[in-house]
């Protein structure tokens, strides 16, 4: 039997299909790994919402896997819309890794440092932190942004943790935020297999429990709130409660509830946000 497992193309995650593969490879299963190129690869240089919403890096692998061109699609859960496609479903998360967002090129934040990220989400909580800081748009794969930190002189950037770890690149991190100081994106640190309706099977062995109980909490407050790429909307689920977050693009205001049940956590920062 052969699997064709479909991710974008860059160095991270074709790592991180070949991490999907292992955990779904059994005797007698063959796996073709199918790289495929997702709108937000095409354009490296607009802001994600210049490009569209939420979903920029898995739109085509959905479409290729609803077309019957590929049989698993691999996913860094964030990347993922709230809800699952139509036809679709994540038929296994695998155990997650290191949900924090990592501070490349410093070891801690001083007023007036010049950051690099593209995230809103993380420009607001680093704002909030420290109000006289300058975030600056970066985006491309890891590499790209670590060379262009030096580039362009930078002080720091801000990249998932775990994305450093999974390609050998530790060693660049000068401090991992706790997420009462950056709360992570819904999802973050963990990979999606999704399959189509019905094809589970095909990955089912792969799937962490606890990891899908806490992502798809996730999920569920961000969905509830309605955030998108242009929207500061965080949520992270340590384990034993769901913290949630929206915030101000700038900083100025940033609010977090902290309960079990997701409806109700983006109903109160919903009316927060409204006011």
């Amino acid at each position: 039997m052969l699997l064709r497992v479909g991710s974008r193309g860059s160095r991270l995650a074709l790592t991180q299909a070949e991490l999907a593969a292992e955990r779904v490879r059994r005797r007698g299963v063959e796996i073709a790994l199918v790289p495929i190129t997702t709108a937000g690869d095409r354009d490296r240089s607009k802001p994600f919402g210049e490009i569209g919403s939420r979903g920029v890096f898995v739109k085509e692998l959905e479409e290729s896997l609803l077309a019957g061109r590929i049989d698993v699609a691999v996913h860094s859960a964030k990347d993922m819309t709230s809800t699952d496609v139509d036809g679709l479903v994540v038929g296994a998360y695998l155990e997650r890794e290191d949900a924090r967002d990592a501070l490349c090129g410093a070891s801690e934040l001083r007023p007036g440092m010049r950051v690099g990220t593209a995230s809103v989400r993380r420009r607001a909580q680093l704002l909030a932190l420290e109000p006289s800081l300058s975030i600056e748009p970066l985006r491309g794969n890891i590499d790209t942004r670590l060379r262009k930190r030096g580039e362009r002189g930078l002080d720091a950037l801000v990249l998932a943790a775990c994305g450093l770890d999974r390609l050998g690149l530790g060693t660049e991190i000068g401090r991992r935020f706790e997420p009462g100081e950056l709360l992570p994106e819904a999802g973050q640190g963990a990979l999606a297999l999704q399959v189509r309706a019905g094809e589970e099977e095909l990955v089912s062995a792969a799937d962490d429990a606890e990891t899908r109980r806490r992502v798809e909490a996730e999920r569920a407050v961000v969905f509830a709130v309605g955030g998108g790429c242009l929207a500061p909307v965080a949520a992270h689920h340590d384990g034993h409660s769901l913290t949630a977050l929206v915030a101000a693009e700038d900083g100025s205001w940033l609010e977090r509830r902290t309960g079990d049940d997701p409806t109700a956590l983006a109903a109160e920062l919903v009316a927060v946000a409204e006011k």
